[in-house]
């Protein structure tokens, strides 16, 4: 692996996949935290997909009294406004995108990667996916927001006006409040994004039922 892209975790449905899956942990996490999830989602075995879960970079974190640990990017501040550090955000949006290369390169199309995260991850994929110049299958976004929302219609590609974007909050979070990813949602349908948004009662993390919504909606994006 070239020494400037990330240290990545793979996992692959079936020999040969014909579609890539990039899913971003979440702060403080590592890029093991989602592989379990790859057999629950039970996706159809004729579709041949490449789970790349990559590891963030080491930094220091101002909210958590600046504890160095796995993240995207710094967050100095509880509210939304000054939640994100942008230097950090366009690094990993850059280490991103050198991973979808990476799988273009490989032979999968722009058009069948699907970017992926939770939390700090969804965030970066988000902010990725509307800014990628070519046409991605789709962006997942899960318990997180959108950084930059004000920037975003000067930002964003054309390329990936109509992409599906999979949201889903839960109702309880406390650490993304419910309420950032739901102003997220509707600012994204205003824009005239193609969002399926999905709730539950629950706090930061994952549910049954989301996890099923996922395994439905990837095959969806990634039909041949």
């Amino acid at each position: 692996m070239p020494a400037d892209l990330l240290p990545c975790i793979e996992l692959e449905t079936a020999p040969h996949p014909t579609a890539s899956v990039i899913w971003l942990h979440g702060l403080g996490a590592d890029g093991n935290d989602f592989v379990p999830i790859v057999p629950e989602l039970k996706l159809p075995q004729a579709l041949a997909v490449r789970f790349v879960f990559p590891h963030a970079p080491v930094r220091a974190v101002t909210i958590n009294n600046g504890m160095r640990m796995r993240a995207w990017y710094d967050i100095s501040g509880a509210d939304l406004t000054n939640r994100a550090d942008l230097g950090g955000v366009r690094q990993s949006q850059a280490q991103l995108e050198a991973l979808v290369e990476r799988e273009i390169a490989r032979g999968i199309p722009a058009q069948r990667i699907v970017l992926a995260g939770f939390s700090q991850g969804g965030a970066i994929a988000l902010y990725t996916g509307l800014r990628h110049a070519e046409r991605l299958a789709g962006i997942m976004a899960l318990s997180t927001y959108l950084i930059s929302p004000d920037a975003l219609a000067g930002e964003a590609t054309a390329a990936n006006r109509s992409v599906p974007i999979f949201i889903a909050h839960g109702t309880a979070d406390p650490v993304v409040r419910f309420q950032w990813g739901e102003a997220s949602k509707r600012l994204l349908e205003a824009g005239g994004y193609n969002v399926e948004w999905h709730d539950y009662r629950m706090e930061h993390s994952l549910c049954f039922e989301e996890v099923e919504a996922i395994g439905a909606w990837l095959p969806k994006v990634l039909r041949s």
